[in-house]
């Protein structure tokens, strides 16, 4: 029988990134409900942290929507998810839209960013919507644990990669065009197991709001999205078996949420149709979760 507030399997990997397709169950990144309306026909998308999670089901209704999706994985470590994701917006493309492409890096060195837009634009010539979504967690239970290496690793690749690819993307980005970065529910809740990452997760806030401010004269609209607990390969790449077995049982929908429930709110920011009128603004899908946003 399961214990109270189980939901899934108990699993644990040993290292992240986190690999989706091995978990038990798979995450839902698409669904049979959402209904595509060619929002996004003629752009042309970069995802960071694409390959799986969140990521995976932005690029799918991106590209049901029929934009063009480029989106970067970690060699060696999400090679088969960059595949199978691949195989999925392939499927998925809008007729107006070109192939999609994955890049693989590690996104938390100016040069890679730089190198990953340059890849992107020389593919499709430019960027109109650029996801930061790439992230990496760890647990600790007290800020005495976190050394200088750790914490330099999580903030390069959570909040240092957004402002490389944003700073080199936007130089092929045009009024019109939408940042879209993906931040966190701890980051106005906190989390005291996940300190650093919390951490990262303020300064993406920070960030998004005053890049708005930045950039609204030139027609660019920032702003961010906040997860509440999503059924995702970091989960189990960064808790136990029995907090992964019960994660996302806190929330108020007593459950955790898959990826495709999070995906309309990035297919929303994106879309000018949506919310020519939103920047420096952050959308909370979180399970009920009360915010002060």
């Amino acid at each position: 029988m399961a214990s109270s507030g189980q939901q899934f399997p108990p699993q644990k990997q040993e290292a992240q990134p986190g690999k989706e397709h091995v978990m038990d169950p798979t995450p839902q990144a698409t669904s049979h409900d959402y209904k595509p309306a060619n929002k996004l026909v003629g752009k042309v998308a970069l995802v960071t942290g694409g390959d799986s999670g969140i990521g995976r089901a932005v690029g799918h209704c991106f590209a049901l929507e029929g934009a063009t999706v480029a989106f970067t994985y970690v060699k060696g470590q999400e090679d088969k998810d960059a595949n199978d994701t691949l195989g999925m917006l392939m499927k998925a493309k809008h007729p107006d839209a070109k192939d999609p492409i994955a890049i693989p890096t590690d996104l938390g060195y100016d040069e890679n960013c730089k190198r990953v837009v340059e890849e992107v634009v020389n593919n499709y010539g430019r960027i109109d919507i650029l996801v930061n979504n790439a992230a990496e967690q760890y647990e600790c239970s007290t800020v005495e644990d976190i050394d200088e290496p750790r914490l330099e690793r999580v903030f390069r690749t959570n909040i240092f990669s957004y402002f490389f690819t944003a700073r080199h993307a936007l130089k092929h980005m045009k009024e019109g065009s939408s940042i879209i970065n993906t931040t966190s529910v701890n980051a106005y809740k906190g989390n005291a197991k996940l300190l650093d990452y919390t951490s990262t997760k303020g300064a993406i806030v920070a960030f998004t709001r005053g890049l708005a401010l930045q950039l609204v004269e030139k027609g660019i609209r920032v702003n961010g999205v906040a997860p509440g607990p999503i059924w995702t390969p970091l989960i189990p790449a960064s808790f136990t078996e029995d907090e992964s077995a019960k994660f996302g049982s806190q929330t108020p929908m007593k459950r955790a949420g898959q990826p495709h429930e999070v995906a309309p709110s990035f297919v929303f920011l994106a879309s000018n149709v949506d919310s020519s009128y939103i920047t420096g603004q952050v959308l909370h899908p979180n399970g009920g979760t009360i915010v002060n946003a």
